[in-house]
């Protein structure tokens, strides 16, 4: 198949592999389809993508919602043993009913985000600050590796400039890259798995966000074809994840990398230009 110039699914066309060592950036050439083929097969590409990041994530979404389920359930519990008795505190009552109102705001919160991590269609690129979308994930990435075992830390960077992001999308790579980390230790269990998430400001006037883990990292064969949709190293994998990564990446006019983490492990990251000033 031909590659394609829109930078949308040039990564999902091409046939020649990605460089070893992989940093891929915009270099496309001839035009091989129309404008809207590539935007509605990325759209597409990209909620199958998140689904089956979702369905991975299904144990640590469970127990998230679990937590509050459960306060709700033995809130409730308290508010009729409280009315049985034949003289009751209002104030009791009361507290076991606010009580239940945040945690159904607690269970309806983890639904909106699962919501907007599901959502299909594209939105704006909007300024904003990487480490808000990094926290926004916080709570969700943290259970998933509290499941796994995983140890998650975040080393956020002060005063990042602007980026102009899909915020949603960008999300989605985190995810990603998180969840090829988990799924890693998950293969080859043992020591003491942590995963970090960094972001900082380069030089060259780029943000950058890194995901790096102490896992047993990747093989010089996976490298090569890192980057290949529908290769993946996982066993039930749909080889879509890193894929579409790359190609989110590109389209904010930014570039995804991977090296080997010293002693043992992967580091992937993605550099996004800053906000233009106006």
């Amino acid at each position: 198949m031909n590659r394609c110039r829109s930078g949308t699914l040039d990564v999902l066309m091409k046939t020649d592999d990605p460089p070893q060592g992989a940093e891929l950036r915009r270099d496309g050439t001839a035009e091989a389809v129309t404008p809207a083929q590539p935007a509605a097969l990325h759209g597409r590409l990209l909620n199958v993508s998140r689904m089956a990041t979702i369905g991975e994530m299904a144990a640590g979404v469970a127990h998230e919602l679990n937590q509050p389920l459960t306060a709700i359930a033995v809130y409730a519990q308290a508010c009729d043993r409280l009315l049985a008795r034949t003289v009751t505190d209002p104030t009791d009552v009361r507290e076991a009913l606010r009580q239940i109102t945040a945690q159904t705001a607690r269970a309806a919160e983890i639904l909106r985000r699962l919501r907007a991590l599901a959502r299909s269609q594209q939105g704006e690129h909007l300024p904003a600050n990487l480490n808000a979308v990094v926290s926004e994930l916080h709570d969700l990435i943290q259970t998933d590796a509290h499941v796994h075992g995983v140890r998650l830390s975040l080393q956020l960077a002060a005063q990042l400039p602007e980026v102009l992001v899909d915020a949603g999308e960008i999300q989605q790579v985190i995810l990603n890259l998180v969840r090829n980390s988990l799924d890693a230790f998950a293969a080859r269990p043992g020591g003491a798995p942590e995963v970090t998430i960094q972001t900082s400001a380069t030089a060259a006037g780029e943000v950058e966000l890194a995901v790096i883990d102490n896992g047993p990292g990747l093989t010089p064969e996976a490298v090569q074809r890192l980057f290949d949709p529908f290769f993946s190293t996982k066993q039930n994998g749909t080889g879509l994840g890193l894929a579409i990564s790359n190609t989110i990446v590109r389209n904010h006019g930014g570039s995804v990398g991977y090296r080997p983490n010293e002693p043992t492990g992967a580091h992937f990251r993605i550099l996004l230009p800053t906000r233009p000033l106006d």
